[in-house]
């Protein structure tokens, strides 16, 4: 295409008035109904969070707030709709940990980072590996044992494949020099019903996911992932203290829009999610039911905390030749 200075003079006359419309549309915001997309089912973890905000939300801006549930892909699908979503405010997009590990198991329709802006981290919680209280497994030396015993009959449930569950063990496994088979679902809730089932042998997912399950004893827990043993799990040992020197793997929460949105847009949205997860109705159920470290980060936050997800996971990826669903 040949830029002359003809469009060049009529492209600098034009900026004026784009910047003047961006604004009236911030200024005149919201306007309409506020979607917010999930890109998982019902049941798991995220849909929860975004469905404890809502009523705060519409509260805070004035405007009803609608949520779809849109799964596919290990989140990628519902993701894909936002990205290509007008940047009006209109719509906005909860995310969870597959959101950073995505981008290496799949062709996307977009650009992780360039195609979505950041909004608010909401916070992060430990993975958490259980077993069926029919299993004979209490700590990870015995699922050891019984997988070297019987190499590739053990099954374990996680919420997708590149799940950061998933890749926790997959790293977990290759350390311990055994072979179990994954079984992905698409979401926590699949996943969970099959393994109260006794469907599979374990699950792995957020303390978020499972918490329930343990306090109800539909499960049993046989590890944990934090730095340091959850205050909820105290008698359950971490990756470090089973033997994994130094590894640690969390599962996150987060919210984006799509790239573009008027930052004026994006701090009031932003800040009427803060106000509403800080009400200490809904800031206990997140810390306490759902067992999530409420980090409650902005855009600059949110953006290297992504960067640190995809440095960390996306080498798993490749060098496991992972693929997506």
């Amino acid at each position: 295409m040949r830029i002359t200075r003809r469009s060049m003079i009529a492209g600098a006359a034009l900026a004026p008035f784009l910047a003047r419309s961006r604004v009236a549309r911030a200024q005149n915001w919201p306007s309409g109904i506020i979607k917010i997309v999930v890109p998982f089912p019902p049941g798991g973890t995220v849909d929860p969070i975004a469905r404890l905000v809502q009523t705060g939300l519409q509260q805070r801006l004035g405007a009803t707030i609608v949520i779809e549930n849109k799964s596919g892909g290990s989140g990628s699908a519902g993701t894909a709709s936002v990205a290509k979503s007008a940047p009006d405010g209109n719509t906005w997009l909860f995310v969870f940990d597959t959101h950073a590990v995505n981008p290496f198991l799949q062709n996307l329709p977009f650009d992780t980072v360039k195609d979505l802006d950041p909004v608010v981290l909401i916070g992060t919680a430990p993975n958490v590996l259980a077993t069926h209280p029919s299993r004979p497994y209490k700590t990870f030396a015995d699922v050891t044992e019984a997988a070297k015993a019987k190499p590739d009959t053990l099954t374990y449930a996680s919420v997708g494949s590149g799940s950061v569950g998933h890749l926790t063990m997959v790293q977990l496994t290759k350390r311990a020099g055994i072979k179990m088979v994954h079984v992905p679902y698409r979401g926590g809730g699949p996943a969970m019903n099959d393994a109260i089932a006794g469907h599979v042998d374990f699950i792995i997912g957020s303390a978020a996911l499972v918490m329930p399950q343990l306090s109800a004893a539909t499960i049993r827990p046989i590890l944990q992932t934090g730095k340091t043993r959850m205050p909820t799990l105290p008698a359950v040992p971490n990756a470090i203290e089973s033997g994994f020197a130094d590894f640690e793997s969390y599962a996150w929460w987060g919210v984006f829009a799509p790239a573009g949105t008027p930052k004026p847009v994006n701090e009031r949205f932003g800040n009427a999610l803060l106000e509403t997860l800080r009400e200490p109705g809904i800031s206990k159920q997140i810390s306490e039911n759902l067992q999530v470290t409420m980090l409650l980060g902005g855009p600059e936050e949110e953006a290297k905390f992504l960067k640190t997800q995809m440095d960390l996971w996306g080498p798993v990826v490749q060098e496991n030749n992972i693929k997506g669903e």
